[in-house]
């Protein structure tokens, strides 16, 4: 085999299977009962966070965010997260998957819902601004959210700790 075409076979293998073999494909089974990672429905915006999947979908006939733990090979459950009179999307979880954030849209009106999975509260942390509100991220410990904030149409990221206090970033380094 000719030199320079055995190194271009060897790269594109590289490319192809990735580093250590990611990426790779889950094979997850499929539920046409919704119990699943995988159903009929539509599942949007997904999240990988340590082994818990985060991501939206309409399996109940509204937007909810749902939770898959991948160790476990089942859903988590989320009581008091999800309601029929909003539309979730965008989620994402700390890594130890005990708190979620997401993007949730009520009469119009789009905020980001903090959740804490041990005490099963959700928080609106973004009620009292006057803006719209998007994309919402969270660290891996929990303690700080950051989002997409509008007001008078120029987008600029916030950054608020997990009680709803908005937090001071510097601008320059110290």
């Amino acid at each position: 085999m000719n030199y320079k075409f055995s190194i271009i076979l060897f790269l594109c293998s590289i490319l192809l299977t990735g580093c250590f073999g990611y990426p790779r494909l889950l094979s997850y089974p499929f539920d046409p009962g919704g119990r699943s990672l995988n159903s009929f429905a539509s599942e949007l915006n997904p999240q990988i966070s340590g082994r818990y999947l985060v991501f939206t979908t309409d399996r109940r006939g509204s937007q909810d965010v749902y939770m898959f733990d991948t160790v476990t090979r089942n859903l988590v459950d989320l009581p008091g997260l999800n309601s029929f009179d909003m539309i979730a999307s965008h989620p994402a979880a700390s890594e130890n998957g005990k708190f979620i954030v997401f993007t949730a849209s009520r009469e119009g009106r789009a905020n980001i819902i903090f959740y804490d999975r041990d005490v099963r509260q959700s928080r609106n942390l973004t009620g009292n601004l006057q803006g719209e509100v998007r994309n919402p991220t969270i660290s891996a410990d929990g303690s700080r959210i950051a989002f997409e904030y509008s007001n008078n149409g120029q987008w600029d990221v916030l950054v608020y700790d997990r009680f709803g206090q908005k937090l001071n970033i510097p601008q320059e380094p110290s």
